[in-house]
């Protein structure tokens, strides 16, 4: 079954980078918001995480704050 995946993230953030790379590599589709551009998602993301740091990666609907592989794993792999 297909996860729905959303990132928010910077572009100059090193941590979303890699993080986007990964679900790339994993063959997952995955949106991604770009809260420097979009203040009404930047908006979103804080009211949901409670920070301002990125990526903040939503796998369905639980939350992964910061790039965190074996948590993300453990998310993308559940039924």
């Amino acid at each position: 079954m297909e996860k729905n995946v959303v990132i928010y993230s910077l572009p100059t953030c090193p941590h979303c980078k890699r993080a986007k790379e990964y679900l790339s590599q994993k063959g997952i589709s995955y949106v991604d918001y770009d809260v420097g551009k979009d203040k009404v998602r930047a908006k979103e993301m804080i009211e949901k995480s409670g920070q301002m740091d990125t990526p903040v990666i939503l796998v369905d609907d639980e939350m992964v704050v910061g790039f965190n592989q074996s948590k993300l794993n453990k998310l993308l792999s559940k039924k």
